[in-house]
Protein backbone atom coordinates (compact mmCIF):
# COMPACT_ATOMS: atom_id res chain seq x y z
CA UNK A 1 0.00 0.00 0.00
CA UNK A 2 1.79 3.10 -1.24
CA UNK A 3 0.91 6.60 -0.13
CA UNK A 4 1.46 8.13 -3.51
CA UNK A 5 0.21 7.51 -6.72
CA UNK A 6 -1.77 6.83 -11.40
CA UNK A 7 -6.44 4.05 -16.83
CA UNK A 8 -4.55 1.38 -18.18
CA UNK A 9 -4.28 -0.86 -21.06
CA UNK A 10 -4.04 -4.31 -19.57
CA UNK A 11 -1.76 -6.91 -20.99
CA UNK A 12 1.90 -7.32 -21.60
CA UNK A 13 2.21 -6.25 -25.26
CA UNK A 14 4.92 -3.65 -25.57
CA UNK A 15 4.52 -0.88 -28.13
CA UNK A 16 7.03 -0.61 -30.95
CA UNK A 17 9.93 1.78 -30.57
CA UNK A 18 9.27 4.84 -32.67
CA UNK A 19 12.11 7.15 -31.77
CA UNK A 20 15.06 4.87 -32.37
CA UNK A 21 16.54 4.25 -35.81
CA UNK A 22 15.98 0.86 -37.36
CA UNK A 23 19.54 -0.18 -36.94
CA UNK A 24 20.15 -3.82 -36.23
CA UNK A 25 21.39 -4.53 -39.70
CA UNK A 26 24.86 -3.46 -40.85
CA UNK A 27 23.58 -2.00 -44.08
CA UNK A 28 21.85 0.77 -42.13
CA UNK A 29 25.03 1.75 -40.25
CA UNK A 30 28.17 2.99 -41.97
CA UNK A 31 30.40 1.93 -39.08
CA UNK A 32 30.39 -1.28 -37.06
CA UNK A 33 30.60 0.70 -33.80
CA UNK A 34 27.40 2.56 -34.70
CA UNK A 35 25.70 -0.74 -35.45
CA UNK A 36 26.72 -2.18 -32.07
CA UNK A 37 25.59 0.96 -30.25
CA UNK A 38 22.14 0.92 -31.83
CA UNK A 39 21.66 -2.79 -31.15
CA UNK A 40 22.64 -2.27 -27.52
CA UNK A 41 20.17 0.61 -27.25
CA UNK A 42 17.32 -1.52 -28.58
CA UNK A 43 18.23 -4.42 -26.30
CA UNK A 44 18.34 -2.10 -23.31
CA UNK A 45 14.95 -0.62 -24.15
CA UNK A 46 13.34 -4.03 -24.61
CA UNK A 47 14.50 -4.99 -21.12
CA UNK A 48 12.84 -1.90 -19.60
CA UNK A 49 9.14 -1.95 -20.49
CA UNK A 50 8.43 1.05 -18.24
CA UNK A 51 10.87 3.26 -20.13
CA UNK A 52 9.64 1.81 -23.42
CA UNK A 53 6.01 2.71 -22.70
CA UNK A 54 6.84 6.21 -21.48
CA UNK A 55 8.88 6.93 -24.63
CA UNK A 56 6.18 5.63 -26.95
CA UNK A 57 2.61 5.49 -25.68
CA UNK A 58 3.44 8.05 -23.00
CA UNK A 59 4.35 10.59 -25.73
CA UNK A 60 7.64 11.54 -24.08
CA UNK A 61 10.88 11.98 -25.99
CA UNK A 62 13.11 11.95 -22.93
CA UNK A 63 13.05 10.96 -19.28
CA UNK A 64 14.71 13.75 -17.33
CA UNK A 65 14.68 12.31 -13.82
CA UNK A 66 13.69 9.19 -11.90
CA UNK A 67 13.06 9.70 -8.18
CA UNK A 68 12.27 7.14 -5.52
CA UNK A 69 9.25 8.20 -3.50
CA UNK A 70 9.26 5.32 -1.09
CA UNK A 71 6.64 2.65 -0.99
CA UNK A 72 4.75 0.45 1.35
CA UNK A 73 5.69 -2.96 2.63
CA UNK A 74 4.67 -4.54 -0.70
CA UNK A 75 5.81 -2.40 -3.65
CA UNK A 76 8.48 0.07 -4.71
CA UNK A 77 7.42 3.47 -6.07
CA UNK A 78 9.13 5.94 -8.39
CA UNK A 79 8.34 9.24 -10.07
CA UNK A 80 9.41 9.51 -13.70
CA UNK A 81 9.78 13.12 -14.86
CA UNK A 82 9.68 13.60 -18.64
CA UNK A 83 9.19 16.30 -21.23
CA UNK A 84 5.57 15.08 -21.48
CA UNK A 85 4.86 15.37 -17.76
CA UNK A 86 5.37 13.06 -14.81
CA UNK A 87 4.33 9.45 -14.30
CA UNK A 88 3.98 7.38 -11.15
CA UNK A 89 5.34 3.84 -11.35
CA UNK A 90 4.98 1.00 -8.87
CA UNK A 91 6.97 -2.19 -9.24
CA UNK A 92 6.98 -5.52 -7.48
CA UNK A 93 9.84 -7.90 -8.11
CA UNK A 94 8.13 -11.04 -6.86
CA UNK A 95 4.45 -10.85 -7.89
CA UNK A 96 3.12 -11.16 -11.44
CA UNK A 97 0.87 -8.61 -13.17
CA UNK A 98 -2.43 -9.90 -11.76
CA UNK A 99 -2.20 -7.80 -8.60
CA UNK A 100 -1.58 -4.57 -10.51
CA UNK A 101 -4.16 -5.50 -13.15
CA UNK A 102 -6.77 -5.74 -10.39
CA UNK A 103 -5.64 -2.40 -8.96
CA UNK A 104 -5.86 -0.81 -12.39
CA UNK A 105 -9.36 -2.13 -12.95
CA UNK A 106 -10.40 -0.65 -9.62
CA UNK A 107 -8.77 2.70 -10.34
CA UNK A 108 -10.35 2.70 -13.77
CA UNK A 109 -13.81 1.97 -12.39
CA UNK A 110 -13.52 4.81 -9.88
CA UNK A 111 -12.06 7.15 -12.48
CA UNK A 112 -14.98 6.50 -14.84
CA UNK A 113 -17.49 7.73 -12.26
CA UNK A 114 -16.05 11.26 -12.75
CA UNK A 115 -16.73 12.05 -9.09
CA UNK A 116 -13.71 11.92 -6.78
CA UNK A 117 -10.17 12.26 -8.08
CA UNK A 118 -8.13 9.09 -8.44
CA UNK A 119 -4.88 8.52 -10.37
CA UNK A 120 -5.61 7.42 -13.91
CA UNK A 121 -3.93 4.10 -14.71
CA UNK A 122 -2.14 3.73 -18.02
CA UNK A 123 -0.28 0.45 -18.28
CA UNK A 124 0.35 -2.82 -16.45
CA UNK A 125 2.77 -5.53 -17.46
CA UNK A 126 5.43 -8.05 -16.44
CA UNK A 127 9.05 -7.19 -15.77
CA UNK A 128 11.45 -9.19 -17.94
CA UNK A 129 13.31 -10.71 -14.99
CA UNK A 130 10.26 -11.40 -12.85
CA UNK A 131 7.68 -9.28 -11.14
CA UNK A 132 5.42 -6.59 -12.56
CA UNK A 133 4.77 -2.88 -12.87
CA UNK A 134 1.97 -0.37 -13.12
CA UNK A 135 2.26 3.09 -14.70
CA UNK A 136 -0.26 5.72 -13.74
CA UNK A 137 -0.90 9.42 -13.58
CA UNK A 138 1.33 11.29 -11.17
CA UNK A 139 -0.67 13.57 -8.87
CA UNK A 140 1.19 16.28 -7.01
CA UNK A 141 -0.19 16.15 -3.49
CA UNK A 142 -1.01 19.17 -1.39
CA UNK A 143 -0.03 19.67 2.21
CA UNK A 144 -3.21 18.33 3.81
CA UNK A 145 -5.82 15.64 3.34
CA UNK A 146 -8.21 18.28 2.08
CA UNK A 147 -11.65 19.31 3.23
CA UNK A 148 -13.51 16.58 5.10
CA UNK A 149 -16.90 17.79 3.88
CA UNK A 150 -15.79 17.68 0.25
CA UNK A 151 -14.31 14.22 0.76
CA UNK A 152 -17.57 12.95 2.26
CA UNK A 153 -19.69 14.42 -0.52
CA UNK A 154 -17.51 13.19 -3.36
CA UNK A 155 -17.20 9.72 -1.87
CA UNK A 156 -21.00 9.50 -1.64
CA UNK A 157 -21.26 10.69 -5.24
CA UNK A 158 -18.92 7.89 -6.30
CA UNK A 159 -21.02 5.34 -4.41
CA UNK A 160 -24.14 6.72 -6.05
CA UNK A 161 -22.66 6.68 -9.57
CA UNK A 162 -20.84 3.35 -9.41
CA UNK A 163 -23.47 0.65 -9.70
CA UNK A 164 -23.41 -3.00 -10.78
CA UNK A 165 -26.10 -5.11 -12.42
CA UNK A 166 -24.20 -8.28 -11.48
CA UNK A 167 -24.71 -7.86 -7.76
CA UNK A 168 -22.01 -7.79 -5.10
CA UNK A 169 -18.42 -8.55 -6.03
CA UNK A 170 -16.02 -7.50 -8.74
CA UNK A 171 -14.79 -8.74 -12.11
CA UNK A 172 -11.54 -9.99 -10.59
CA UNK A 173 -10.23 -10.99 -7.20
CA UNK A 174 -7.80 -8.49 -5.71
CA UNK A 175 -5.93 -7.90 -2.46
CA UNK A 176 -6.53 -6.06 0.79
CA UNK A 177 -2.99 -5.23 1.79
CA UNK A 178 -1.32 -8.45 0.72
CA UNK A 179 -4.27 -10.66 1.70
CA UNK A 180 -6.29 -12.13 -1.17
CA UNK A 181 -9.76 -10.62 -1.43
CA UNK A 182 -12.33 -12.88 -3.09
CA UNK A 183 -14.88 -11.05 -5.22
CA UNK A 184 -17.04 -13.83 -6.68
CA UNK A 185 -20.40 -12.35 -7.66
CA UNK A 186 -23.44 -12.79 -5.41
CA UNK A 187 -26.93 -11.31 -5.41
CA UNK A 188 -27.12 -11.63 -1.61
CA UNK A 189 -25.06 -9.11 0.35
CA UNK A 190 -25.31 -10.91 3.69
CA UNK A 191 -24.12 -14.12 2.06
CA UNK A 192 -21.32 -12.30 0.22
CA UNK A 193 -20.07 -10.47 3.30
CA UNK A 194 -20.36 -13.52 5.51
CA UNK A 195 -18.53 -15.84 3.12
CA UNK A 196 -16.04 -13.73 1.18
CA UNK A 197 -15.18 -11.16 3.82
CA UNK A 198 -15.63 -12.38 7.40
CA UNK A 199 -15.59 -16.10 6.59
CA UNK A 200 -12.41 -15.88 4.52
CA UNK A 201 -10.55 -13.98 7.25
CA UNK A 202 -11.78 -16.32 9.98
CA UNK A 203 -10.58 -19.36 8.04
CA UNK A 204 -7.25 -17.65 7.47
CA UNK A 205 -6.85 -17.07 11.21
CA UNK A 206 -7.63 -20.73 11.85
CA UNK A 207 -5.15 -21.93 9.23
CA UNK A 208 -2.42 -19.46 10.14
CA UNK A 209 -2.63 -19.38 13.93
CA UNK A 210 -4.77 -22.39 14.79
CA UNK A 211 -7.15 -19.90 16.40
CA UNK A 212 -10.22 -22.07 16.80
CA UNK A 213 -11.86 -19.76 19.35
CA UNK A 214 -12.08 -16.74 17.05
CA UNK A 215 -13.03 -18.99 14.13
CA UNK A 216 -15.92 -20.72 15.89
CA UNK A 217 -17.29 -17.59 17.53
CA UNK A 218 -16.90 -15.68 14.29
CA UNK A 219 -18.83 -18.34 12.39
CA UNK A 220 -21.64 -18.08 14.94
CA UNK A 221 -21.79 -14.37 14.22
CA UNK A 222 -21.84 -14.93 10.46
CA UNK A 223 -24.81 -17.28 10.83
CA UNK A 224 -26.66 -14.89 13.15
CA UNK A 225 -26.06 -11.43 11.68
CA UNK A 226 -29.17 -11.28 9.49
CA UNK A 227 -31.26 -9.19 11.93
CA UNK A 228 -28.70 -6.37 11.71
CA UNK A 229 -29.90 -5.75 8.16
CA UNK A 230 -33.65 -5.69 8.75
CA UNK A 231 -35.46 -2.83 6.94
CA UNK A 232 -32.26 -1.89 5.11
CA UNK A 233 -32.14 -1.30 1.37
CA UNK A 234 -28.79 -2.49 0.06
CA UNK A 235 -27.64 -1.67 -3.47
CA UNK A 236 -24.27 -2.69 -4.88
CA UNK A 237 -22.07 0.43 -4.82
CA UNK A 238 -18.54 0.80 -6.10
CA UNK A 239 -16.31 0.86 -3.02
CA UNK A 240 -12.70 1.90 -2.68
CA UNK A 241 -12.44 -0.95 -0.19
CA UNK A 242 -9.38 0.11 1.83
CA UNK A 243 -10.08 3.69 2.79
CA UNK A 244 -7.70 4.62 5.59
CA UNK A 245 -5.66 7.77 6.14
CA UNK A 246 -2.68 6.52 4.12
CA UNK A 247 -4.88 6.16 1.04
CA UNK A 248 -6.46 9.62 1.29
CA UNK A 249 -4.80 12.85 0.24
CA UNK A 250 -5.51 16.02 -1.73
CA UNK A 251 -4.09 17.58 -4.86
CA UNK A 252 -2.55 21.03 -5.14
CA UNK A 253 -6.02 22.56 -5.49
CA UNK A 254 -7.20 20.99 -2.24
CA UNK A 255 -9.44 18.46 -4.00
CA UNK A 256 -9.53 15.06 -2.27
CA UNK A 257 -7.64 12.18 -3.86
CA UNK A 258 -8.05 8.50 -3.01
CA UNK A 259 -5.64 5.79 -4.12
CA UNK A 260 -4.40 2.22 -3.63
CA UNK A 261 -7.89 0.68 -3.75
CA UNK A 262 -9.22 -2.80 -3.08
CA UNK A 263 -12.36 -2.19 -5.11
CA UNK A 264 -15.55 -4.19 -5.23
CA UNK A 265 -19.30 -3.54 -5.36
CA UNK A 266 -20.81 -3.75 -1.90
CA UNK A 267 -22.99 -2.10 0.73
CA UNK A 268 -21.97 1.55 0.91
CA UNK A 269 -21.60 1.36 4.70
CA UNK A 270 -18.78 -1.16 4.31
CA UNK A 271 -16.63 1.71 3.02
CA UNK A 272 -16.35 2.97 6.59
CA UNK A 273 -14.81 -0.25 7.88
CA UNK A 274 -11.39 1.40 8.20
CA UNK A 275 -12.78 4.50 9.92
CA UNK A 276 -10.83 3.58 13.06
CA UNK A 277 -7.73 4.37 11.01
CA UNK A 278 -9.09 7.09 8.72
CA UNK A 279 -9.95 10.03 10.97
CA UNK A 280 -13.40 10.71 9.52
CA UNK A 281 -15.05 13.53 11.45
CA UNK A 282 -18.58 14.81 11.85
CA UNK A 283 -18.35 17.08 8.80
CA UNK A 284 -17.36 14.08 6.65
CA UNK A 285 -20.39 12.03 7.69
CA UNK A 286 -22.80 14.97 7.51
CA UNK A 287 -21.77 15.70 3.93
CA UNK A 288 -21.89 12.03 2.99
CA UNK A 289 -25.40 11.50 4.37
CA UNK A 290 -26.70 14.57 2.57
CA UNK A 291 -26.07 12.66 -0.66
CA UNK A 292 -26.89 9.13 0.53
CA UNK A 293 -29.15 9.21 3.60
CA UNK A 294 -28.24 7.19 6.66
CA UNK A 295 -30.28 4.00 6.94
CA UNK A 296 -31.87 2.50 10.07
CA UNK A 297 -29.41 0.58 12.22
CA UNK A 298 -26.30 2.22 10.79
CA UNK A 299 -24.62 2.47 14.18
CA UNK A 300 -25.36 -1.19 14.96
CA UNK A 301 -23.65 -2.33 11.76
CA UNK A 302 -20.61 -0.06 12.00
CA UNK A 303 -18.47 -2.45 14.05
CA UNK A 304 -19.47 -5.37 11.84
CA UNK A 305 -17.74 -3.66 8.93
CA UNK A 306 -14.74 -2.76 11.07
CA UNK A 307 -14.43 -6.43 12.02
CA UNK A 308 -13.32 -7.41 8.52
CA UNK A 309 -10.37 -5.04 8.68
CA UNK A 310 -9.43 -5.92 12.26
CA UNK A 311 -9.37 -9.57 11.23
CA UNK A 312 -7.24 -8.72 8.21
CA UNK A 313 -4.79 -6.81 10.39
CA UNK A 314 -4.68 -9.75 12.78
CA UNK A 315 -3.83 -12.05 9.88
CA UNK A 316 -1.26 -9.64 8.43
CA UNK A 317 0.41 -8.22 11.50
CA UNK A 318 -0.24 -10.60 14.35
CA UNK A 319 -1.85 -10.85 17.75
CA UNK A 320 -1.92 -7.13 18.53
CA UNK A 321 -5.22 -6.87 16.63
CA UNK A 322 -6.81 -10.07 17.96
CA UNK A 323 -8.37 -8.53 21.04
CA UNK A 324 -10.18 -5.84 19.03
CA UNK A 325 -11.61 -8.43 16.65
CA UNK A 326 -12.58 -10.75 19.48
CA UNK A 327 -14.26 -7.94 21.41
CA UNK A 328 -16.42 -7.02 18.41
CA UNK A 329 -17.44 -10.64 17.89
CA UNK A 330 -18.34 -11.13 21.56
CA UNK A 331 -20.36 -7.89 21.65
CA UNK A 332 -22.40 -8.96 18.62
CA UNK A 333 -23.00 -12.46 19.98
CA UNK A 334 -24.44 -10.91 23.15
CA UNK A 335 -26.50 -8.40 21.20
CA UNK A 336 -27.94 -11.11 18.93
CA UNK A 337 -28.27 -13.75 21.69
CA UNK A 338 -26.30 -16.08 19.45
Amino acid sequence: MVAHVGVISLGSCFPSLRRLPRPCSPKHAPFASTYKYHCLAVATMSEDPVREWILSEGKATQITKISSIGGGCINLANRYDTDAGSFFVKTNRSIGPSMFEAEALGLGAMYETRTIRVPKPFKVGPLPRGGSYIIMEFIEFGYSRGNQSVLGRKLAEMHKAGKSEKGFGFNVNNTIGSTPQINSWSLDWIQFYGEHRLGYQLKLALDQYGDRTIYEKGQRLVKSMGPLFENVEIEPCLLHGDLWSGNISSDNNGEPVILDPACYYGHNEAEFGMSWCAGFGGSFYNAYFEVIPKQPGFEKRRDLYMLYHYLNHYNLFGSGYRSSAMSIIDDYLRMLNA
